[in-house]
């Protein structure tokens, strides 16, 4: 049951009330040249007056920031107009309703669209400036939800994602190619209802993680999953291509749950090696209270999340796996050029511990030395994912700059934050006309030759 106040309507987690268009932002710094696009990120957002029972069950709200020639030009942010926000229920006489979504998870450009995610639904087309257009579903070719975290092929331009299901087919797989047609659908066997957030794409393969966290329809937060100590955890590795799904292989690895991947790769030997953050047993208790606002939850929406790799080896049929690091992070992101390859640079957002010691901050990783880089964002600050956006005439991998909105709740405001993402100095700070409520997953859209 929730709280009068539970944790996701509060603190740096407090909804924006109102939607807002500002203009001419101020500029502290230099925004770098190149930085010519549009920031937008996704978060739950319910309207006042709205207490949902999940975090995850408010409404969808995208903000937006334009840069152009080193200057922000504009911010707005919009509801995402859905007809749950009207509140039409997802469950009907006639089954799920595909189209009453929250919208809230992420925000994606492909083939020219920009599609605001909610996995267990359609996704909704939004137009420039941020309006709702209407559920997409790829000209009558999707019948099933969306993840919202499908992965761009930076080869081929191909958009992959999947339909997870709590009732059989428990997962398809979709491949939209580079112009934005839905060109393949395939029923996966041998899946489970364990819950499927995110996945994994290779050069050569799909990688699916099963944990322990699966269909319960016992949980009354309307969000019907939960911790369950008989299902298998596992990797599902299945070749890409039109007939790949007849021949997935699963590897069962230790308990647990991942919400999101860092990157997949196959090494110098063929082996498959993934990486993610991922939550043991009393990780997703204190995590799965705080989102549903029950008691003895964390002081913070993740708990007990640490970096894990797992190294597959088919040939072998073994999984090596064991935790990189002990500090508790969040939303991993990477130069997405590299999605898919070898990568030396990842990056995370760090949260206080279990017992709420430690603070915010955004973390660089590097995967050849092992080495741990965090800048400090300062004291009741929360940035949010971090997004790579390559420097002009880029060399190395982490040539570039790393985009994170901050909520600030000692100047109830916010500010986008630029950072060097080689030493993860300060660039540029954006001052943005409200505090906007920390949100989940975003996208950096570079304007196209029309739109420049």
């Amino acid at each position: 049951m929730t709280t009068a106040n539970p944790p996701y309507l509060t603190g740096h987690f407090t909804p924006v009330v109102e939607e807002v268009t500002a203009t001419g932002l101020t500029v502290e710094g230099t925004l770098p040249p190149e930085l010519s696009g549009r920031l937008l990120r996704n978060g739950h957002n319910p309207k006042p007056g709205i207490t949902p029972t999940h975090w995850f069950k408010g409404s969808g709200m995208v903000h937006g920031i334009r840069l152009r020639d080193g200057r922000a030009e504009w911010y707005r942010n919009r509801w995402v107009h859905t007809p749950a926000l009207d509140g039409a229920p997802y469950m009907t006489d006639q089954g799920p309703d595909l189209t009453a979504s929250a919208a809230g998870t992420h925000v994606i450009e492909h083939a020219g669209r920009l599609l605001a995610l909610c996995e267990a639904n359609l996704p909704f087309e939004l137009d420039g400036e941020l309006g709702t257009v209407g559920a997409y579903d790829f000209d009558g070719r999707l019948r099933t939800a969306m993840t919202a975290h499908p992965k761009e092929d930076p080869v081929t331009g191909e958009l992959h994602f999947f339909a997870s299901s709590p009732f059989p087919p428990h997962l398809t797989y979709h491949v939209a190619d580079a112009t934005g047609t839905l060109v393949h659908t395939a029923e996966v066997p041998t899946a489970t209802a364990a819950l499927k957030h995110d996945f994994a794409l290779t050069r050569r393969h799909i990688v699916f993680i099963e944990g322990n966290v699966t269909f319960d329809p016992t949980e009354h937060s309307g969000i019907p999953y939960g911790w369950s100590d008989h299902q298998p955890s596992r990797i599902g590795v299945m070749p890409r291509g039109a007939d790949g799904h007849h021949h997935i292989r699963w590897y069962s690895i230790e308990p647990g749950n991942m919400l999101h991947v860092s990157n997949a790769y196959e090494d110098g030997q063929g082996r498959i090696v993934l990486e993610g953050p991922t939550v043991d047993r009393e990780g997703f208790r204190l995590s799965w209270n705080w989102w549903t606002g029950a008691p003895g939850r964390g002081t913070e929406p993740v708990a007990r999340s640490y970096t894990r790799r797992w190294t597959i080896d088919q040939s072998a049929g073994t999984v090596d796996e064991h935790i990189i690091d002990d500090l508790p992070v969040e939303f991993p992101t990477l130069n997405e050029e590299y999605l898919g390859a070898e990568n030396r640079y990842q990056y995370a957002i760090a949260f206080p511990d279990e017992n709420g010691l430690g603070g915010y901050g955004l973390v660089k990783y590097d995967r050849t030395t092992g080495a741990r880089r965090i800048h400090q964002v300062g004291d009741a600050r929360l940035p949010g994912e971090a997004v790579f956006v390559p420097a002009a005439g880029a060399t190395n991998e982490d040539d570039g700059y790393l985009l994170t909105v901050v909520s600030d709740l000692k100047q109830d405001a916010s500010q986008l934050l630029v950072l060097d993402a080689t030493g993860l100095g300060r660039i540029a700070t954006v001052h943005l006309p409200h505090r906007v409520a920390a949100g989940l997953h975003g996208s950096w859209i570079p304007d196209s030759p029309a739109t420049a």
